[in-house]
């Protein structure tokens, strides 16, 4: 293979507007082709061709999406930059994740779909932090702004989780 290497992913929305909105505050860059039920944005960094269609919702088809970084710096500079563009942030220190010791900052975009920034600090010895957990909104992880007030994101999760000890999201 040789040329331009990247990743493509292909996101059905629910809301195109709001998708659009959601991930040019998320990279900080507005989409480079609008169509009639259809956006697309190529980034440089993360290399990443990302394009997304106005589709009725079909219910999850990933478990997320994840950019990985060089440092614990990196992944505070994204989660700064997500405040700063308004996006809610939920904030984990050395998770364990997919058998690795991870620091990472979360968001959600409007259909759901969740985004890690992370980085991997070593290996570790288990899938995730607490056994039995199937998702990310295990206890104890940390809740930094913008909480919404349904269990529909990572954010709200954990927000349930502080305040009766267990998740609450299905």
């Amino acid at each position: 293979m040789q040329g331009v290497l990247k990743p493509h992913l292909s996101l059905n929305v629910s809301d195109l507007e709001a998708s659009v909105a959601f991930y040019a505050k998320a990279f900080g860059v507005e989409p480079v082709k609008r169509r009639p039920g259809y956006a697309k944005f190529d980034l440089a960094t993360p290399s990443l061709n990302l394009t997304m269609q106005q589709s009725a919702p079909t219910g999850v088809n990933a478990d997320h999406f994840g950019i990985q970084v060089g440092s614990t710096a990196d992944v505070e500079a994204a989660e700064a930059a997500f405040k700063a563009a308004g996006l809610a942030t939920f904030a984990e220190e050395k998770t364990s994740c997919c058998y690795a010791l991870q620091d990472k900052v979360w968001i959600t975009d409007p259909d759901g779909n969740q985004w890690e920034v992370f980085t991997v600090l070593g290996d570790a010895d288990r899938l995730r932090k607490e056994e039995g957990t199937g998702a990310c909104c295990a206890p104890g992880m940390t809740v930094t702004e913008n909480v919404p007030s349904a269990c529909e994101t990572p954010v709200a999760c954990a927000t349930s989780a502080a305040s009766t000890g267990s998740c609450g999201c299905s």
